[in-house]
């Protein structure tokens, strides 16, 4: 079987761990969770980095920086996972859910302004499959209705839009190191701060509520309870992992980048002939591979083609029931206007396998499968 993802490792992240553990320091906040942070912060240009134990944690504290309080609106996407609404209707919010765009799968940006009312608070653009929304026309909205913009770039590590790394150009960006991305330590996030002056009230939130960062850099004399907060601080040992990677991070970028080019050469044949639709690109967007996709005819056909797949050795998978349609969905949050492209696009949608060191040879295999179906 081809397996649909393998998580990342390059071979240095035992050395890494061990590492970790003769330092006798295996909470975090230790060398290579500061070697993280440092590395992101240099990569992004943001002002400050902070490895969370999730993307969903990372959202949540964007969230708790935000003030969001019961009553207040959120604009977001349907076609997106559940932590982006989480953490936000766990705050009390309402999430506003809103069309998506057919060719990026993004947050349709024309029709953010008409969703906006008097309890509007923020905007979450999620940055489907790396590759960025229209973040210009979004910020512009934003500026003009005194909203924040919170980006979900968990998938969007690398990528960037008009040369800015997804995650720096709202207030707050959240990045996902889930066994599933690009870089991974397993379970982890990082949230970046576009404002300095946000950060030490985002070190309070993810200390427990607690000025403990600032007594660890010899600041304060003691260390105290400030603010609610929680304990979003990941591991030393999981940090460690991460490491691993992010030093060889434009490795693996390149590695990746290389399948899902091969991919698409490979299947345009069958979308000239009008069979499927592949990945849409805006010209103005840098991708990091994250993940290859393509678009069935309907739901009917892209059911028939994932069986076929697996009958002959290849995994692969859907993903996101449009949150609007879901029981909580219903529940903690509204759609604004016209369901024209969520549930439509979102049942043609089909991720072939993708993942760093991914084969040539494999690839050729998922491909030659993918044609005998369409009897090419």
């Amino acid at each position: 079987m081809i397996n649909f993802n393998v998580p990342p490792c390059i071979g240095k992240e035992k050395e890494c761990i061990e590492e970790a553990i003769a330092n006798h320091k295996i909470c975090g906040d230790g060398v290579f969770t500061k070697k993280c942070s440092e590395w992101l912060e240099n990569k992004t240009k943001t002002s400050k980095a902070l490895l969370t134990t999730s993307c969903t944690h990372a959202t949540e504290m964007a969230a708790l920086l935000c003030n969001i309080q019961p009553g207040d609106e959120v604009i977001m996407p349907s076609y997106t996972f559940v932590s982006t609404a989480d953490a936000f209707v766990l705050r009390g919010a309402t999430a506003v859910f809103v069309d998506i765009r057919p060719d990026t799968m993004n947050i349709d940006e024309s029709l953010i302004e008409g969703a906006i009312t008097e309890k509007t608070k923020a905007i979450v653009p999620v940055h489907y499959a790396g590759v960025s929304c229209e973040m210009d026309t979004i910020m512009d909205i934003a500026k003009r209705h005194h909203l924040y913009v919170i980006e979900d770039a968990a998938q969007g590590i690398m990528s960037t839009y008009k040369g800015k790394a997804l995650g720096t150009i709202g207030d707050y960006g959240c990045y996902s190191f889930h066994e599933t991305k690009n870089y991974s330590m397993g379970e982890g996030g990082a949230l970046l701060i576009k404002d300095e002056k946000n950060a030490e009230d985002a070190e309070i939130i993810r200390e427990k509520g607690t000025n403990r960062s600032k007594f660890f850099r010899g600041q304060i004399d003691k260390y105290t309870w400030v603010e609610a907060g929680s304990s979003y601080l990941p591991s030393e040992l999981n940090a460690a992992y991460l490491w691993a990677q992010l030093s060889e991070a434009e490795m693996i970028n390149e590695n990746r980048r290389y399948s899902w080019d091969l991919y698409y050469e490979m299947l345009k044949p069958l979308e000239e002939r009008g069979l499927i639709d592949l990945p849409v690109v805006p010209e103005d967007c840098v991708h990091n591979a994250h993940m290859f996709y393509v678009k069935t005819k309907d739901l009917s056909e892209r059911s028939a083609l994932i069986s076929y797949l697996k009958e002959n050795g290849v995994m692969a998978v859907f993903h996101y029931i449009p949150l609007h349609n879901a029981p909580a969905g219903k529940k903690y949050g509204r759609f604004y206007g016209e369901d024209c492209y969520t549930t439509k696009e979102s049942e043609r949608i089909m991720r072939l396998p993708m993942y760093y060191n991914l084969t040539e040879e494999d690839i050729h295999t998922v491909v030659k499968h993918v044609k005998a179906f369409y009897r090419v």
